[in-house]
């Protein structure tokens, strides 16, 4: 059940006479929910990575990207989902107006922008604009807080967050486990 809140969208159901002015809408501030959703992504393990709010009809759609090292795994999602669920409920976040739900992780066209995303693709494939260099495509071999090193065609090279663009993993099929994939870390 839905809690009353202050919000003044429409409630469903509620059937509108013609020339009725329709319920003030007032717009989702994306950070409030983050801040309403961060404790309970990391009460779960997991990385808040992106919160957006819009529409599917009339309907509200709010998106809820979570990320972890090791991947997230289906029971993280829904556990996620219904803990989400019931704190937008609770709080009247949402306003009164139905919504959808949606909480997934990111897919392999995020770019890679932040430390934990390059230390996450790990063994991945990725094509990246560096700094004096140009694009390049490397594997990526480490990653730490101060930057990546990437096998470029055979010669490892470290580059500085700071001289890289956003990287984007490149997709491969069938490509022959690497020393880093013999390691059971997953790639």
């Amino acid at each position: 059940m839905r809690a009353e809140s202050g919000y003044g969208s429409s409630r469903p159901g509620r059937a509108r006479g013609a020339g009725a002015p329709a319920a003030p809408r007032h717009d989702l501030d994306p950070a409030k929910i983050e801040a309403l959703l961060a404790p309970i992504v990391r009460a779960v393990g997991l990385d808040l990575e992106s919160v957006k709010v819009g529409s599917a009809g009339r309907r509200r759609l709010l998106r809820v990207v979570v990320d972890a090292d090791g991947g997230v795994s289906l029971d993280d999602i829904a556990l996620v989902s219904r803990e989400a669920s019931i704190r937008l409920d609770g709080t009247g976040a949402m306003g009164e107006a139905p919504y959808t739900l949606e909480v997934s992780s990111p897919g392999v066209d995020r770019p890679l922008t932040d430390p934990r995303h390059w230390r996450r693709a790990v063994g991945r494939l990725v094509q990246v604009t560096a700094a004096d260099v140009g694009p390049i495509s490397g594997r990526v071999l480490a990653a730490d807080a101060d930057g990546v090193t990437l096998d470029v065609a055979g010669d490892h090279r470290r580059f500085g967050y700071a001289a890289l663009g956003a990287g984007a993993i490149q997709v491969e099929f069938g490509h022959p486990q690497t020393e880093l994939g013999a390691t059971g870390d997953g790639h």
